[in-house]
This record gives structure tokens, sequence and C-alpha cells, in this order.
């Protein structure tokens, strides 16, 4: 194959994409499952894989859909057992998104931190209560983050497994 033939060049640019979206998930403004769909996608509208692309892409549309609902519910799930209410996660994400502006890379995680304890502070009235609910939020965050990370590594798997099969 040559960079002149148009398969390959949409592989590439496929694979760049799904390897953005593994990126994604760390990188704050890159949609990350989002990335790696659109780079099968691409694929399979464009890189000449016939049926057997459209299987992957059915595949890694289940995966994405249910990599994007499992990244909310689990986490969720698990605060509303905790304890932390919606208010909480409503003032870290919104304080995590004004971060995101103040502070380049680490704004984002930053203020997230800082507006759970800030909005548990208010809640219960001292640090030494508001601290655990932060600590669980965390968590949440980062259990979101690996249920992504895991939708967009098996996304990536099949898109390899189709390339190297049709």
């Amino acid at each position: 194959m040559s960079l002149n033939d148009s398969q390959t060049v949409v592989t590439v640019v496929a694979g760049l994409a799904i390897l953005a979206g593994l990126a994604g998930v760390v990188v704050p403004g890159l949609p990350a499952l989002p990335l790696c769909w659109g780079g099968v996608l691409l694929w399979a509208i464009f890189g000449g894989a016939g049926a057997g692309g459209w299987a992957v892409f059915a595949a890694a549309t289940l995966v994405a859909a249910g990599g994007t609902v499992i990244k909310y519910a689990w986490p969720g799930r698990n605060l509303k057992r905790t304890g932390v209410p919606t208010s909480t996660l409503l003032a870290g994400g919104v304080l995590g998104i004004v971060g995101f502006f103040v502070v380049p890379v680490v704004g984002l995680v930053l203020g997230f931190v800082a507006g759970v304890w800030a909005a548990e502070r208010l809640r219960l009235g001292s640090n030494q209560l508001a601290w655990p609910s932060t600590v669980q939020a965390l968590k949440a965050a980062g259990l979101s983050m690996l249920v992504e990370f895991g939708a967009g590594l098996i996304v990536a798997a099949l898109w390899l497994a189709g390339l190297l099969l049709t």
C-alpha cells in the first residue's frame, strides 16, 4: 500500500481519530468515545472493508453506546448510595468547567474537587464531614474515566480486528 491509496489514508486517519479518542479520556476537551466511534465510522464508510467493516462499526456502536451509559450510571449509583447529592456534583462540574479555562491542563480536576468540597462543606458544615464526600466523588470520577477508557480500548480492538480480518 502507498499513501496515494485513499483507503490507506482513510485507515491512518481513522486510527489517529481512535488514538485521539483514547487520549481524550484524560485530556479535557476531547470527546473520547465519539472520536473512537467516529474513526470506526469513517473507516467503515471509506475504508473499503465492505460488510465486515459495517459489522465492526455495528459492534463498535454497541460498545460506545453501552460505555457512555455505564460511565454515567455506575458512578452515579455509587454516589447516590454514599449520600452525595446531585447538587454537589453539579457544583463540582461547574467549577470544573471554570477551572478548565482558568488553569490549563489540571484546572478541570482542581475545579471539580474544589466544587465538590465547597458544596459539601456548605451542606454539612464541617471539613471533616465534607472530605469523605469529596473522596467519594473523586472515586466516581475515576471510575467513570476507567469505564470510558475501557470502552474506547474495546472499540479500538474491534477496529484492529476488523482491519486485520477484512
